[in-house]
């Protein structure tokens, strides 16, 4: 008869009293330790070490919730076994994104007949598997999905419906011009809808926004509280999202407090659109807000409009004025302690006293900074990019001695401009070194010998006596996120468009931030997602070795157009850098000319913990061996996407040398290799998984994008 594990383990001496000791600590601190294991791997692997992980694994403070979002390793399989040990006492299951798993997986969610929240988005989901799965899950009351061409409403049953009625919360991602399910959820208190329709089908049809007849039943919005929409570009979104808002424009509820559409490029108001915010202005309190640029810059609704508790505000894009955002927005400098997420971006004149007079480059008004730190200070999270906010000399009032006071701050966004010492440097030119005078063009560059730096940490750069950055990082010691972003870049890869080919060239006063305010983000000890684009003078790239080396959570990094365009010349400390980056998960690499060469991937295989590389240049080059052995030594790579200027030919090659090596491997495994300035670009990119498109290959500023916890 064989002895238990735990009685084994108690006999064992030396080399293995340490998992003697593990399984002596209480049942609590091994219930923490064990929230941290994937659900497949505790369930199928962990439970069966012994009898006391086996009943641990079990308990309901691990089980009542699985998390199956960015398990790339699961497979059909492992979800079929999981569901079947634990699928009764699951109550909670994230699925989204599992995009590599086959439509057949869905059915085995029946097992799970208690599910109160069900996350599918991004899953291959049918409109009659849709049906039968939720007429077994009756007591469901959230519920994300996608809608793909092809769903019929009509084809959900009477008890698929019933279940439908009983949902409270629904996220519904629109790749069709539909309602989706929105009619059958007639109790309806969270709405949040991701408009992604393409404007042309894949045969080149131009579709219509007008919904087909079965689907034009009324949305249930009586007991809205929260309605939140997000459009990709393209004119068909705006027609679909238009149709969604004409039942809130007939009759607003009452209890509705945040009220967010999130659209790029030009939205136009509507008289139903118009009717719609004159009764939100008289009728309800708000406590989130974020309308289309050409809502908003008439500002009438900001005039009538009543908060509560506001917690969330967007005026992205808008032209509103400093004085304006004071006196409307913020009450006069009122409290505004609620306030934790407040997204400015692109608005260029949000810190000036009018936007009449005032050239976009101008300096801002400190005093209305001041009256917004003052009034908001518990934001946790501040976007400011896309705006020259350049400071005066004015003592203690910088933009950066400002922001210093904001010390709970987690995440922040910056225009690169916005961090110099001020207009005393404006005119000179940058000091680090004669190579900054150099043609920023695409000609023939002169010659000036390589640039060296450093390869010690501990010599890196010290902090100059001025330097209002260095400051205010050192008051921003919570700081998660931080993205420095020049003010007038723009990435080459957009959308739904074909690559830029030119690029705007950077402010002036971007031309002062180098390689020392760079070492400044060495002191956040706890950053995790970290975006540096559009800063001309970085010569070495020095700074970015003290990142790697002493920011240690990094998690995500994302670097775009840093120093001279025609030459990468931070390449070697680059390299230097990605060496301590042993918990780097996400790379996102835009730059120009850039060689993607053996050198390169063998410096990236240190980043062990890598699952998502890619990489954009414009006349940039592969070596297609040097990509084999990266990918055979990382393991955990699953996103390979690469726009570069290599043939297609050679494009195709490595992409299928890539997935026929390592697809069976890596079930979720997304490789798309293709030249960035191909005429075809638009079409590969709209068979990217959404989640890979959004968080990664498509750059954007993150920073308070939405509010934070919109969704669980």
């Amino acid at each position: 008869m064989s002895r238990p594990r735990e009685d084994i383990l108690g006999e064992e001496s030396g080399e293995d009293c340490h998992v003697m000791d593990l399984m002596g600590f209480s049942d609590e601190i091994l219930l923490h330790i064990l929230s941290y294991v994937p659900s497949t791997d505790l369930v199928l692997n962990v439970k069966r070490a012994c009898r006391k992980l086996a009943m641990l694994c079990l308990d309901k403070s691990l089980t009542h919730t699985v998390v199956l979002h960015k398990d790339y390793q699961v497979s059909k399989d492992k979800v079929k076994q999981l569901l079947k040990e634990i699928g009764k006492e699951i109550l909670q299951l994230n699925m989204a994104g599992c995009y590599w798993l086959p439509s057949s997986t869905i059915d085995h969610v029946l097992r799970c007949k208690n599910l109160v929240k069900l996350n599918l988005s991004g899953c291959h989901l049918t409109s009659l598997r849709l049906s039968k799965m939720l007429s077994v899950l009756q007591n469901l009351r959230s519920l994300a999905i996608d809608v793909n061409p092809g769903f019929d409403a009509s084809q959900l049953s009477t008890e698929c419906k019933a279940t439908l009625s009983r949902v409270l919360e629904l996220k519904q991602t629109l790749y069709t011009p539909s309602y989706g399910v929105v009619p059958c959820c007639t109790s309806l208190e969270k709405l949040l809808l991701y408009f992604e329709i393409l404007d042309r089908s894949r045969e080149g049809f131009i579709l219509s926004g007008q919904l087909m007849v079965g689907e034009s039943n009324v949305p249930h919005y009586q007991n809205l509280r929260v309605f939140y929409a997000r459009l990709a570009p393209g004119y068909v979104n705006q027609e679909v999202v238009r149709l969604y808002l004409a039942v809130l424009s007939d009759r607003t509820p009452e209890n509705l407090h945040v009220f967010l559409i999130s659209a790029p490029g030009s939205f136009a108001e509507t008289g139903a659109t118009k009717n719609l915010l004159d009764s939100m202005a008289r009728n309800v309190c708000l406590d989130a807000l974020q309308l289309p640029k050409s809502w908003l810059n008439g500002f009438s609704l900001l005039q009538h409009v009543k908060f509560n508790n506001p917690f969330y505000f967007s005026f992205s894009r808008c032209t509103l004025s400093g004085s304006y955002l004071v006196q409307k927005v913020i009450n006069g400098g009122k409290d505004l302690k609620s306030l934790t997420s407040l997204n400015l971006s692109g608005c260029i004149h949000c810190l000036a006293p009018d936007s009449f007079f005032r050239k976009a480059e101008d300096d801002i008004d400190s005093s209305i900074l001041e009256s917004l730190v003052v009034s908001c200070c518990n934001l946790r999270h501040l976007n400011l990019s896309a705006a020259h906010h350049h400071s005066s000399e004015n003592l203690g009032k910088h933009l950066c001695q400002l922001l210093a006071r904001l010390k709970r701050l987690l995440s922040l966004a910056l225009p690169v401009c916005s961090i110099t010492d001020g207009t005393a440097n404006a005119d000179k030119p940058p000091m680090q070194s004669v190579t900054n005078m150099l043609p920023q063009g695409f000609g023939k560059k002169a010659r000036v010998g390589v640039q060296t730096y450093s390869r010690s940490v501990e010599q890196g750069h010290t902090k100059p006596q001025t330097s209002v950055f260095w400051t205010l990082l050192e008051s921003l010691l919570l700081l998660e996120s931080l993205e420095l972003i020049g003010s007038n870049f723009s990435s080459a890869m957009p959308r739904n468009e074909p690559a830029i080919r030119n690029s705007l060239p950077a402010c002036s006063r971007a031309r002062h931030v180098g390689d020392a305010e760079v070492a400044a983000i060495s002191q956040l000890t706890y950053l995790r997602n970290l975006t540096l684009a559009q800063l001309p003078n970085i010569l070495t790239g020095s700074g970015l070795i003290r990142i790697g080396a002493q920011c240690q959570h990094l998690r995500t990094l994302s670097l775009a157009n840093l120093g001279m365009m025609g030459k990468v010349v931070y390449l070697s400390a680059f390299m230097d850098m990605l060496k301590y980056c042993k918990h780097l998960r996400d790379l996102r690499l835009e730059q120009p000319y850039f060689s993607a060469n053996a050198q390169f991937f063998q410096a990236l295989s240190h980043c062990s913990s890598l699952q998502r590389l890619c990489i954009i240049s414009r006349n940039g080059t592969l070596q297609s061996d040097a990509v084999m052995s990266f990918m055979a030594s990382c393991l955990e790579v699953i996103m390979c996407h690469m726009f570069t200027g290599e043939s297609l030919t050679a494009c195709k090659n490595l992409q299928q040398s890539i997935v026929r090596s390592f697809q069976a491997e890596r079930p979720a495994l997304n490789v798309v290799i293709f030249p960035l300035l191909h005429e075809d670009l638009t079409e590969v990119i709209r068979d990217v998984p959404m989640m890979h498109l959004d968080e990664i290959t498509l750059f954007k500023s993150r920073v308070a994008e939405e509010p934070p916890n919109l969704w669980w």
